[in-house]
């Protein structure tokens, strides 16, 4: 390919004029003209790249695949440690951070646990909508996705595209001198909709495919709040859809959570016209989430074998599959026990007070909840895979570029 070629088209641009309501202190409503983004057709696309890209896109995918499968027998606590460890993930692109016991308590319940512990725990729910719709890849099911996302914290933009103009940087007047304005918001439904065309083909190299399509959703921006969650779903319905996960969540953004100033320029490099540095970035990693990942399933398959050993109560009894319940839910109360085991509240001490005694649980009242009981060791796992996968951080320099353009934050 002639280097100085592009590879895929860049985003075009057209004039609008901004007339609102809204006025800067001392000053008259805004009317300024403005540009907006105009995102270009994708459905019917061919996918070029250089050869080495698609080979290193093809072995990276192989390794995914790879992963999936040597948990694919065992799949109780993995499925969901790893659907809430990318769910946090995510987020904390996003600056929306909770701890793993704030999260999982925000599980149990309505009580609020930090204030972004309700967020993520909704960003579960959508990661598992996408997970659900993987075989419908259509505008719908992204409607369902952000509807499942955004319900509690915003229920009358949940699950709508946007009928207004968003920017993101510069004023909070007027999209005038913004970093970035997407599409104006008449043209969000048809860019979806080719975008929904592009995300069901199988003829692009899965890797690119998913890379391409979260590019575009993001540039699209099609939402007033959640576009980067969303769009990492997305790209979680992608991966079940291509056969790439067929039985864990894959933890990619944990991945790009090390890199997060090379994320946010890997999508400008995309609006002009340049998709290889976010096919790159993927490829990278995804190995780096499948490191991760690895580490977080060998601390969990430890702790679990350690309980077992610490335990005295007879073989077989139900307080195992306590243990078992705790290793994929580490915060736990008598509901919990009720719904997921139908241990009633009554028999609840029999199966607590020796998993107590053997340490496995502690034992805490919390206003709302009642009585809780927390595996720690667990707990701890799950921060240490959110510490790894954002060790790497971004350089003082980029702090605004995170700030300011993360595509998740609630545009202007």
């Amino acid at each position: 390919m002639d280097g100085d070629q592009l590879s895929w088209p860049p985003v075009g641009a057209e004039i609008h004029e901004w007339v609102s309501a809204r006025t800067e202190p001392g000053r008259l409503a805004p009317l300024r003209r403005y540009t907006a983004a105009v995102v270009p057709s994708i459905a019917d696309r061919p996918v070029t790249m250089p050869g080495d890209l698609f080979a290193e896109s093809d072995d990276a995918a192989r390794e995914m695949s790879r992963f999936d499968a040597e948990l694919g027998g065992e799949l109780a606590p993995f499925t969901s440690v790893l659907l809430r460890s990318e769910s946090a993930a995510s987020s904390k692109i996003e600056r929306l951070t909770a701890s793993a016991r704030q999260i999982a308590l925000a599980e149990l319940g309505p009580a609020k646990y930090g204030s972004n512990a309700p967020q993520i725990v909704a960003n579960t729910r959508a990661m598992r909508a996408a997970l659900d719709l993987a075989d419908e890849m259509s505008p719908e099911a992204m409607l369902a996705m952000h509807r499942e996302l955004m319900l509690q914290h915003d229920p009358q933009e949940a699950g709508r595209w946007r009928t207004e103009q968003v920017w993101i940087g510069g004023s909070d007047f007027s999209p005038a001198g913004a970093d970035f304005v997407p599409p104006h918001h008449d043209h969000v439904p048809a860019a979806i909709d080719d975008l929904a065309r592009f995300a069901a083909r199988h003829d692009v190299p899965a890797i690119p495919h998913l890379a391409i399509a979260h590019a575009q959703f993001e540039t699209i921006h099609p939402f007033t709040d959640g576009n980067g969650r969303t769009g990492r779903a997305l790209v979680q319905a992608m991966l079940r859809a291509r056969g790439l996960t067929r039985n864990v969540t894959m933890p990619l953004s944990a991945g790009l959570l090390a890199h997060v100033g090379d994320y946010y320029r890997a999508l400008d490099a995309y609006r002009e016209g340049r998709p290889e540095p976010l096919v790159t970035m993927f490829n990278t990693s995804t190995y780096r989430a499948i490191d991760n990942g690895r580490a977080l399933v060998g601390d969990v398959r430890a702790i679990r074998e350690a309980w077992d050993e610490r335990l005295t109560v007879r073989r077989g009894s139900r307080t195992y599959d306590v243990a078992d319940l705790l290793t994929r839910q580490p915060v736990i109360d008598s509901r919990t026990l009720a719904s997921e085991l139908g241990i009633a509240r009554g028999h609840v001490r029999r199966h607590m007070d020796p998993l107590i005694e053997a340490g496995v649980v502690t034992e805490t009242k919390v206003h709302r909840h009642g009585i809780t009981w927390s595996a720690l060791e667990i707990l701890h796992a799950l921060d240490d895979f959110a510490e790894r996968a954002g060790k790497r951080r971004a350089p003082a320099g980029h702090a605004r570029a995170v700030n300011d353009i993360a595509s998740d934050r609630p545009a202007r």
